[in-house]
């Protein structure tokens, strides 16, 4: 039986290897933990953030058209946070011109605390994201609130509210001026608002009143199917016909912190499991067997049990 204080010795051996252990991982779990702004992104020449409430369901569409500066070499590796109330993003592509025909782009995405993170390299410096976030329209009294994180620096930021149809008492934070009559029939406003550094954020808040439950598409030109179908609209909510649909992948943030843990046990444990089984005796030796007729002996017979023969 192992003594209680070898088996102690053993047992604290293995623990200060596993604390040791710990130390080590301790800086690349850190690292896998939600931080602020992600770093490494690129300049952007310009972003346009255009806030469309109620256009085609009961939550608000943001869109970001987003380029990259002339200087910054492609493909370009990119980090967005999205709100976590966004629940996806709808779409995420890329083209080669800023008015070009957009391209499905791969992307991971990844639950980060208040945000989504989104990831992706355009191998163009033009890149377009759609997602939705909720309003509450339950009452007349309308309110919207979108806020861009400053994950990039950018030269130039354009943001463009497009006024819901039927809805009265329109406010925007910042100022966006007067509005105009889009092609479409919708009003739009829109200002320059220069440049703005990286960690930078920047709120727009909207308010109207608002008492027609229907959606702007199906206020202005609904057709016989029930759909929308506005003349000379930009591209739908609902994720162009020339994207597909955008492929998802990556690991959630608290996946690599988990498995870091979890090897972390795991070695703890074998670790223990060693040096208990080297503090164990090792088995006493086997008796002795007659030469002669082949029976056990036990230890210190000097002749054979069985047949009397003297044992070696």
């Amino acid at each position: 039986m192992t003594h209680p204080r070898i088996r102690n010795r053993g047992a604290q051996a293995g623990f200060a290897v596993l604390l040791a252990l710990a130390m080590l991982l301790l800086p690349a779990l850190a690292l896998a933990q939600p931080a602020g702004a992600p770093k490494g992104n690129p300049r952007l020449a310009s972003l346009n953030i255009e806030i469309w409430p109620e256009y085609d369901r009961p939550a608000a569409l943001v869109i970001l058209r987003g380029a990259v500066a002339e200087n910054v070499k492609l493909p370009a590796a990119v980090t967005l946070r999205l709100p976590a109330a966004a629940g996806d993003a709808i779409a995420v592509a890329y083209s080669a011109t800023a008015d070009g025909n957009l391209l499905n782009m791969k992307n991971d995405r990844a639950i980060a605390g208040e945000f989504i993170t989104l990831k992706f390299e355009t191998p163009q410096r033009f890149f377009h994201v759609e997602f939705y976030l909720p309003i509450a329209t339950t009452a007349p009294a309308r309110s919207f609130r979108y806020a861009w994180p400053g994950d990039l620096a950018v030269d130039r930021v354009t943001v463009v509210v497009q006024e819901p149809a039927a809805a009265r008492d329109i406010s925007v934070e910042p100022n966006l001026g007067r509005a105009t009559l889009g092609q479409d029939g919708l009003q739009y406003r829109d200002a320059d608002l220069g440049a703005l550094e990286a960690g930078k954020p920047l709120a727009i808040a909207i308010r109207y009143t608002k008492s027609d439950t229907r959606t702007s598409t199906e206020i202005v030109k609904p057709n016989a199917g029930g759909s929308a179908s506005l003349a000379a609209a930009p591209p739908p909510a609902t994720a162009p016909a020339s994207i597909a649909a955008p492929a998802s992948g990556g690991l959630p943030d608290w996946a690599l912190p988990l498995g870091g843990l979890v090897l972390l046990g795991l070695l703890g444990a074998a670790l223990i499991l060693w040096q208990w089984r080297r503090a164990a005796p090792a088995a006493a030796p086997a008796g002795r067997a007659c030469a002669k007729c082949g029976a056990a002996q036990a230890p210190g017979n000097r002749f054979c049990s069985n047949c009397g023969a003297k044992v070696a």
